[in-house]
């Protein structure tokens, strides 16, 4: 399962309020694309699977994960920075053995 990061799940508590929907979870999924092989996908989603891997963090975020990504994403953690050099959401993937330039692939 990912973790995130206090910065992170602050940022993703902002956006659900922003939404004003409480019953959104963060959605991390891994599809197969990208010019590595495989990319991330994160969205807002109501909508839960009873396999679905579920965690929660900071001010009750809650970040559901399918069956599938989970094993890709175990021990990878989300970030969120804002600053001159980068801003937005990263993740940390110690399973990714080769990442893209644009840094949204990995194999």
């Amino acid at each position: 399962m990912i973790a995130l990061t206090d910065t992170a799940a602050t940022k993703v508590q902002e956006l659900i309020t922003a939404e004003g929907d409480t019953a959104l979870a963060l959605r991390v999924a891994v599809r197969p694309g990208g010019c590595s092989g495989f990319s991330y996908e994160m969205f807002f989603d109501s909508d839960i699977a009873t396999d679905d891997v579920t965690a929660t963090y900071g001010d009750g975020v809650k970040v559901v994960v399918d069956p599938s990504s989970a094993q890709m994403l175990t021990g990878a953690t989300l970030d969120y920075k804002d600053g001159l050099n980068q801003a937005g959401f990263s993740i940390d993937n110690p399973n990714a053995q080769r990442t893209c330039g644009c840094g949204s692939s990995f194999s």
